[in-house]
């Protein structure tokens, strides 16, 4: 068997080396591949740059912008050894599982429905992490270029015409949001036995990726000396947050 072509992996960078990786979304993908084992390479992208460069790659758009455009996001992959190119992390998953079958399942037969299930609730559970994170990324974590197109866009496609600031919990509303994001969390650790490492108990699957994803984006935000939100995060529900990303940390490489 000839040897494998690394595959194209897209991603978003911070200011600077140290921050790059900060997304949720590219982290799903960044996991599945480290855990597939498959020889990748990342190509950073800013914001500005998506369209023109998934566009020249191949790469179809996957959600439909407020004014009715094409959307065209990452994470995105191009297999040189197939000539599949294509974005949305969950898509990739199966990909990958179906294209590379002699590593790890990251999507278990007969699991599809329920890790989407999953996903779905997750996302909504956690949902008030949302208005408070994007100032964080906007502010300590986006390059120059990608800062006015992300404070520009967020408002039409995740903030419901609110501006970043405008979202931005304050005073008693804040308190209040971060104990619902709190109480999101227990919800979840709620569902999983608390002996069991991972959503599906002792297995690793792209459910833990998404969970772990969203706890990666928190702490490039906000682990810093000054930050409680990090600190807050790490002790909810006995640590089990922290200890997630701490037993998928050989998967968690950054090429």
């Amino acid at each position: 068997m000839p040897e494998l072509k690394p595959i194209v992996f897209y991603d978003f960078p911070g200011k600077n080396e140290s921050l790059n990786a900060w997304n949720p979304n590219c982290w799903k993908t960044r996991y599945c591949l480290n855990y597939k084992g498959v020889p990748y390479t990342t190509t950073w992208v800013e914001y500005p740059d998506v369209e023109r460069i998934l566009k020249a790659a191949g790469i179809s758009p996957t959600l439909i912008k407020p004014d009715g455009s094409p959307l065209y996001t990452i994470p995105a992959i191009v297999d040189p050894n197939t000539g599949v190119a294509l974005a949305e992390s969950f898509q990739i998953a199966q990909y990958l599982d179906k294209t590379y079958p002699d590593g790890p399942t990251l999507v278990p037969a007969g699991t599809k429905a329920l890790q989407n299930a999953f996903i779905s609730a997750f996302s909504s559970n956690i949902s008030p992490i949302l208005q408070f994170s994007l100032l964080g990324i906007y502010e300590d974590i986006l390059s120059p270029r990608s800062q006015p197109y992300f404070h520009e866009t967020r408002p039409g496609f995740v903030l419901g015409g609110l501006t970043i600031e405008e979202a931005y919990p304050k005073g008693e509303n804040a308190k209040e949001e971060w104990k619902k994001l709190e109480a999101g969390f227990g919800n979840i650790a709620k569902w999983m036995n608390e002996e069991e490492k991972f959503v599906m108990g002792d297995v690793i699957s792209f459910a833990d990726f998404a969970v772990a994803g969203s706890l990666q984006a928190a702490r490039k935000i906000w682990d810093k000396d000054d930050n409680q939100k990090w600190k807050d995060i790490s002790n909810w529900d006995g640590g089990r947050w922290l200890k997630l990303l701490e037993n998928l940390e050989k998967y968690a490489n950054v090429k």
